[in-house]
């Protein structure tokens, strides 16, 4: 078993619970980890054997380009689709943090983290 991490993948998006959030957007930082079996990648060679990171890029990216109120929603989409999209997948944890939320004073980000198994 290993762990792949995609770390600190950087969005622009319209999540949020005020209108303004929805219109203008702000900046997000996806961190994911999953752990899935490598054995067969790690002697072949051949991308057919792991889960592409790129591919599970592309996921989180599609569902960060979905406006939600809700850190919670978001993060649970990205679970969903991932495990959907990815069976070799076994256990993930997703981190979505909103940068620079308006909370009336100085605080650098926000953040949900959820987790999903088989």
């Amino acid at each position: 078993m290993a762990r792949i991490e995609l770390t600190n993948m950087q969005f622009y998006a319209n999540h949020g619970c005020f209108s303004q959030e929805q219109v203008i957007g702000t900046h997000f930082r996806v961190d994911m980890w999953f752990d899935t079996d490598t054995c067969r990648a790690e002697v072949s060679d051949n991308i057919d054997d792991t889960v592409s990171y790129l591919d599970v890029y592309q996921v989180v990216k599609n569902e960060m380009a979905k406006p939600s109120h809700l850190l919670e929603h978001v993060g649970r989409r990205i679970c969903d689709a991932v495990m959907a999209q990815f069976a070799r997948i076994k256990t993930m944890t997703v981190k979505v943090s909103k940068l620079n939320p308006p909370l009336g004073g100085k605080l650098d980000a926000v953040s949900v983290e959820l987790s999903a198994c088989r």
